[in-house]
C-alpha cells in the first residue's frame, strides 16, 4: 500500500523530462481550504451568511460546533500535508476585530495565525530544497487595505529569495537553478503590481454536494480547454447553511469520505501535459488520509510510459 511510500520529495525524483516543462503542465496535488484543520470552536462564525446571523448568545453553544464539523476540511497539519506530497495550498485569510493578528478561516477562525502557519511552511521548505509550493491567498474577510499591505510585506520578507517572480510559469529546473520554492498568488486589487505577487489562479469550483455533479462540471470545464498558466480542478463537495442544519448528525468528513471512491476514479482517468484535456493542479479535502495525493502524483509517471 502507498501508506509506506513517502511523497515528501516527489518533485525532486521526477523523470528528468518532466522537470523541464512548465509547472502548469504537471499534475500537482493540492488541498482545498488547506488550513481548516484547527478551527476555533470559540470564535465567531464568519460564514455561511445564514448561520452567521444565528451566531447569537442564545444559539452560540449549539451552532459553533456544527459549523466546526462542516468547516473542518482537512485533518492533517500543513507539515503533514507537505510530507504527504501536497504542493498547492488554498489559503483564506480574515482579520479579527479584537486582534492585530490575521488568521485563516473556514466558517470559523483558525486558532493558528497566518504568521505561525507560514513559519511552519518555510521551516519545511528549508529541509526540502527541491520542492516547490504554490500558495493561493484569496477569499479575504474583515481586512483593511493596511492589513493587506502588512501581510504581503510579511510574506515577501519571510520567503525572500524563495519567491518566484511572475514572468512565465517556470519549470522545476528553472526553480532549482534560481533557488525558487514559492509561487505566491494574492487575489486582491488593493495590492499594487508587484514582481513576486502572482494574480489569482483559476479554480474550477462546482459548488455542488453531489460527487457526480462535481465530476460532470469538471469534465465540462475541460471541454472548454485549459486556461493559460496554472489552474486548479476543485475535487471538493460544497454544502450550504441549509445542508448543515438539515444534516445535523453528519459532517463534511463523512460526506466527503463516502464520495471519494467516485472522485478518485475520475482522478485516475486524467493526464498531465500541454493538450486541451490535460489537467494541472487537483485540489481536494481531507488530503493525506487516502490515495488522493498519490493518485495525482502518479499521473506524472504515466506520461509516455516514462
Amino acid at each position: 500500500m502507498g501508506e509506506m511510500e513517502s511523497f515528501s520529495d516527489w518533485m525532486s525524483s521526477l523523470n528528468e523530462k518532466l522537470t523541464k516543462i512548465p509547472l502548469s503542465q504537471l499534475a500537482i496535488p493540492g488541498s482545498h481550504d488547506s488550513m481548516a484543520y484547527n478551527l476555533d470552536v470559540n470564535s465567531s462564525v464568519l460564514e455561511p451568511k445564514k448561520l452567521k446571523a444565528l451566531d447569537t448568545v442564545l444559539f452560540r453553544a449549539i451552532l459553533r460546533p456544527i459549523v466546526k464539523k462542516w468547516g473542518t476540511a482537512q485533518v492533517k497539519t500543513i507539515s503533514e500535508q507537505l510530507d504527504a506530497g501536497v504542493r498547492y495550498f488554498d489559503l483564506r485569510v480574515a482579520g479579527k476585530p479584537e486582534s492585530s493578528d490575521l488568521f485563516f478561516y473556514h466558517g470559523l477562525y483558525t486558532t493558528m495565525t497566518v504568521k505561525e502557519g507560514m513559519t511552519e511552511l518555510e521551516t519545511w521548505l528549508r529541509k526540502h530544497s527541491k520542492e516547490v509550493v504554490i500558495l493561493a491567498f484569496s477569499h479575504f474577510k474583515e481586512m483593511a487595505d493596511s492589513q493587506h499591505n502588512d501581510l504581503t510585506s510579511f510574506l515577501k520578507e519571510h520567503f525572500k529569495t524563495k519567491l518566484c517572480p511572475k514572468t512565465q510559469v517556470p519549470s522545476l529546473k528553472d526553480c532549482w537553478e534560481n533557488g525558487y520554492q514559492v509561487i505566491l498568488s494574492y487575489e486582491n486589487s488593493c495590492v499594487h503590481d508587484d514582481s513576486v505577487l502572482w494574480p489569482q489562479i483559476e479554480y474550477w469550483w462546482a459548488d455542488n454536494s453531489d460527487p457526480k455533479e462535481v465530476i460532470l462540471f469538471l469534465n465540462s470545464q475541460k471541454q472548454k480547454g485549459r486556461p493559460e498558466g496554472l489552474f486548479v480542478a476543485g475535487l471538493n463537495l460544497t454544502f450550504d447553511g441549509n445542508d448543515m442544519l438539515l444534516y445535523l448528525m453528519k459532517s463534511l468528513k463523512e460526506e466527503t469520505t463516502a464520495a471519494y471512491p467516485q472522485l478518485l476514479d475520475w482522478v485516475k482517468e486524467q493526464h498531465q501535459g500541454p493538450d486541451k484535456e490535460g489537467i494541472n493542479i487537483i485540489a481536494g479535502d481531507f488530503v493525506g488520509v487516502n490515495s488522493f495525493v498519490q493518485d495525482v502524483i502518479q499521473l506524472n509517471r504515466a506520461e509516455n510510459g516514462s
